[in-house]
């Protein structure tokens, strides 16, 4: 059964599915070990496995930013003040 955001949450369901897919690449590509798994290609002294997990780091983090980036860019568009609507009973006015 498939749910959606309540109204006003800041996050619809296509940007959740987006940030999921990115986080999990993020999160797949130090996990399957044998992709860097090997020595070669070398840079400098260097072999694939230390630089490919050294570029992960800047990687990952950047894929983060663009999550937190989109969270932020809809909960800022979903968060537009509605006009204050003024109770009855609950106005300004003088006390008895």
């Amino acid at each position: 059964m498939a749910h959606s955001a309540p109204p006003g949450s800041g996050k619809s369901p296509a940007t959740l599915t987006v940030v999921a897919v990115l986080l999990t690449a993020a999160f797949a590509a130090a996990l399957w070990v044998p992709v860097y798994a090997r020595l070669t290609p070398k840079l400098g002294p260097f072999p694939f496995f230390y630089w490919y997990q050294l570029l992960l780091i800047p990687a990952a983090a950047l894929l983060s930013w663009i999550c937190y980036l989109l969270l932020r860019t809809r909960r800022a568009q979903d968060a537009q003040p509605e006009p204050s609507r003024a109770r009855p009973g609950h106005g300004g006015g003088a006390r008895r």
